[in-house]
């Protein structure tokens, strides 16, 4: 299985920088040692791994701007002061029940904790800690610049064993490690990454100038037995699906999840008060997520505010992401303790926690104020652009939500 180079051809993306352009060059170098040093085939989520992390070289490790109107792509934190100032607000009764501390995993540029922090600061919402755990240090040094004025602030590079709180992650669990998985003739098989190699038909004098040296390709193999536990704990009648249908598995996100219940249940025992994790994030119930029609899954790449399907354009110089399988997240969580305390879409969440109130502050009479903010609220909220797609899981112990957040509750969904 690949793309093939006719649809490569047909990406017409700016091009990057002679830095830009040696460092991914750097990058796949490294990539294709990889393969090497593994019988020439590497799984995707590796892949990913790589492309995404690889020290100095991948897309969130190395030092390219990706977030906002200069980067790849725009989170909520990025287009409205009104998203963190929101949580920030639910956040005041939650963190009477727990402790007065926040941990923030994946904070990009650091606008959602600025526009909390601000919001807490001027409602007068206690916040003894925020913690970022944040692996880039190129985004770390960006949040350090904008969160300068809030001693309250401390960084992490990993997840603590324990901690009694509220946890904050936007847009967290779409930025980790896939596996992709394929139904064939001989069942289900993963799908990894490989070189194209010498048996291969040569290419064309056209397309062998698109690319020099090795290309990377997919192919597959057979499935090892954790994975194949993976898939049929996570995919609803997997043998009903098509042959060729491609999908994911997440099993990082749910060992991220199973982690967080850990730390959170410690943090407990430990407090004797209640915890709690807010995560928001793109994707479906896994009886969505893995429809018949959906047969190429829902991988995607992001480049300079582009999106596309392939995954080994400039590697390094492009976010990689795939939609979360929400059910299984939560039974992750659960598996590690936690209760499951909503699943809500984006927009209802929003609006019950009173992003709406929050936005009448700005008087309608003032279009100059009034009217960007009300258009970013739009975004946030309407079903055609995030308010349905995203989704907020909610879930903790020993904390007891305001019940407007429940008035859309899907949990029954899951």
């Amino acid at each position: 299985m690949r793309l093939s180079h006719s649809t490569r051809q047909q990406l017409t993306l700016p091009a990057p920088g002679a830095d830009a352009q040696a460092a991914s060059e750097a990058l796949q170098q490294h990539i294709i040692q990889q393969i090497d040093a593994n019988a020439g085939w590497i799984s995707f989520a590796r892949y990913m791994e790589l492309a995404l992390y690889a020290p100095d070289l991948g897309y969130y490790s190395g030092g390219a701007a990706k977030l906002g109107k200069d980067g790849d792509f725009t989170t909520a934190p990025e287009m409205s002061a009104l998203f963190g100032a929101t949580l920030a607000q639910l956040a005041a009764s939650l963190l009477a029940q727990t402790s007065a501390q926040v941990m923030e995993f994946g904070a990009g540029t650091g606008r959602l904790a600025f526009d909390f922090l601000s919001e807490c600061q001027a409602a007068g919402i206690a916040v003894e800690r925020y913690f970022i755990v944040e692996l880039s240090g190129e985004l770390r040094a960006r949040q350090e610049d904008l969160l300068k004025n809030f001693p309250q602030v401390q960084w992490l590079q990993q997840m603590p064993e324990a901690f009694c709180g509220v946890v904050l992650g936007n847009e967290v669990l779409d930025a980790m490690p896939v596996h992709l998985v394929v139904k064939t003739e001989r069942g289900w098989r993963e799908v990894g990454v490989s070189l194209r190699n010498q048996a291969e038909p040569e290419r064309t004098a056209a397309e062998s100038t698109i690319k020099q040296g090795p290309e990377l390709i997919f192919s597959d193999r057979e499935m090892d037995a954790q994975l194949e536990s993976q898939l049929l704990a996570q995919i609803p009648d997997a043998d009903q699906l098509p042959l060729g249908y491609m999908t994911e598995l997440h099993p990082v996100a749910a060992g991220f999840m199973r982690s967080l219940a850990a730390m959170l249940k410690k943090g407990i025992e430990l407090s004797g008060k209640g915890a709690l994790a807010i995560l928001i994030d793109y994707g479906f119930p896994a009886h969505e997520y893995y429809l018949d029609q959906r047969t190429q899954g829902t991988l995607m790449c992001h480049y300079r505010h582009h999106a596309h399907p392939d995954p080994f354009y400039l590697p390094g110089l492009q976010d990689i992401t795939a939609h979360v399988d929400f059910t299984s997240m939560a039974l992750a969580a659960q598996a590690g303790g936690l209760e499951l305390l909503a699943y809500v879409s984006q927009a209802g969440f929003l609006l019950e926690a009173g992003i709406g109130e929050l936005l009448m502050r700005t008087s309608a009479s003032d279009p100059m104020a009034y009217l960007p903010k009300a258009n970013a609220l739009q975004k946030l909220i309407s079903p055609a652009e995030m308010g349905e797609l995203f989704k907020v899981l909610v879930v903790g112990a020993g904390v007891e939500l305001d019940a407007r957040l429940l008035r859309h509750d899907r949990s029954h969904r899951l």
